[in-house]
């Protein structure tokens, strides 16, 4: 429950401003009782623990948990999957008949991942987006609109937790028209948006007054895929939405922008962040590139320890200008999505930046089509806007020209329009940049 009036900025200012030394003293607290737990009732890590000799007896501090704990990534978890055909992975640490849901991943990277929750009135997921949605400026009594679907998280607990009246709508897409309406009759406080959406949103409006449909909103928030500069300035300036992005914190949950916009929270005392050097096991500098290495603490029916993300971040623990003083993350991308071009390495925010440049493509649709990651030439398929295009001819040398200038290979470009692209998603919230064909 909350510790804060309706008019503080904090749902929880206890746990949000905590000091850094009992903040870590916490994680110690929790990384101890998670190792041992987790070794008695996890098959998955019991079988590679024993294989790496560690015991629990041996991890009593973060510096042993550090030293002595070996990484797991997605692969593994497949891998075990596979072996043992567990559709839990051997994380599993409770019955299943102590199970209350299952939900998933969005499946843009790989196929779905599926997480088991126990939870009484809220799991741990929910308590952080509480925390989020009220720095959002979201109050009890404030209606919200709920997109129906099967992301992680049961969010009606989130609803009830804060006192909200949830508005279930389609919001997919081709459904924006009706949304709009919804949300101009019910004034909703906030809505949840994904990259297709804020694509239809601009294209109706050019029929209708979108920032004033959209008026009645205290926040929207936004994740899936990057929005991009261009988009981004749309919603908040065009638009006027006050817009909060938040991403993953290394599947473990989730991590957002507070009113700063300067970074997204990690709540520390749910995740133990790492951020070490991509390819070993060295912690990189305050600020510096890295990857986030993620442990749940507050996941005790199916928890990630030591999970190595993916997530290409920069970092920083110091207290952001909000007053919380949990670790901030900053996005740059996927390890393994630059495409190696002869001797130039190329990455999508690249040719994502240069292709914004164009106003047929401005919105960002495009794909890095590669049978491997390091390829003889550039291959892209970029999406463009039709009512915007007249000459194709002539916007295909100026796509090409572009991209060559801002990364410094000359791709070849195959041009779609961009509803072409977004309709080959097998994901409600992304579609994928890095194709084979």
């Amino acid at each position: 429950m909350s510790d804060a009036r309706s008019d503080d900025r904090y749902y929880q200012p206890t746990a949000e401003t905590m000091p850094r030394a009992e903040l870590e003293a916490l994680q110690e607290q929790r990384v101890v009782e998670l190792v041992e737990y987790a070794y008695e009732r996890s098959p998955f890590y019991r079988e590679r623990w024993d294989a790496a000799g560690v015991h629990p007896r041996q991890v009593r501090s973060l510096d042993d948990f550090r030293e002595r704990i070996p990484f797991i990534d997605k692969q593994d978890v497949q891998g075990f999957r596979e072996r043992s055909g567990d559709p839990f992975a051997g994380l599993l640490c409770v019955d299943r008949k102590e199970l209350t849901s299952l939900t998933s991943t969005s499946g843009t990277t790989s196929e779905p991942e599926f997480f088991p929750e126990r939870w009484d009135s809220a799991h741990p997921l929910v308590t952080g987006t509480a925390r989020d949605l009220w720095e959002l400026g979201v109050r009890p009594g404030d209606t919200v609109v709920v997109p129906p679907g099967t992301f992680r998280g049961f969010w009606d607990s989130l609803f009830q937790l804060l006192g909200l009246v949830p508005l279930y709508i389609d919001t997919w897409i081709g459904q924006w028209g009706d949304v709009l309406d919804a949300i101009e009759q019910y004034r909703p406080a906030y809505v949840q948006l994904l990259y297709p959406m804020v694509v239809e949103i601009e294209r109706l409006a050019d029929v209708r007054d979108v920032r004033e449909a959209l008026a009645p909103l205290k926040a929207a928030s936004f994740a899936g895929m990057p929005l991009g500069r261009t988009l981004t300035a749309k919603v908040r300036d065009e638009w006027g939405v006050n817009l909060f992005l938040y991403t993953s914190a290394g599947d473990t949950g989730t991590a957002w922008e507070c009113s700063e916009h300067d970074g997204y929270h990690l709540w520390e005392d749910m995740v133990l962040a790492e951020h070490l050097d991509p390819s070993g096991a060295t912690a990189v500098a305050d600020g510096a590139l890295g990857e986030l290495v993620a442990t749940d603490l507050d996941n005790i029916t199916a928890p990630f320890i030591r999970f190595r993300s993916g997530d290409l971040v920069r970092l920083t623990r110091t207290a952001c200008g909000c007053g919380r003083t949990h670790a901030r993350q900053w996005p740059v991308g996927r390890k393994g999505d630059e495409t190696v071009v002869g001797a130039t390495l190329v990455g999508v925010q690249d040719v994502w930046d240069a292709l914004e440049t164009l106003p047929e493509t401005a919105d960002g649709i495009f794909q890095i089509i590669r049978p491997t990651r390091v390829v003889d030439s550039l291959r892209l398929r970029v999406g463009y806007t039709p009512e915007l295009t007249g000459d194709l001819a002539d916007l295909l040398v100026r796509a090409r020209d572009v991209v060559a200038t801002k990364v410094g290979v000359t791709p070849e470009v195959e041009l779609v329009p961009a509803g072409e692209i977004l309709s080959r998603s097998a994901s409600v919230a992304k579609f994928p940049r890095l194709v084979k064909a």
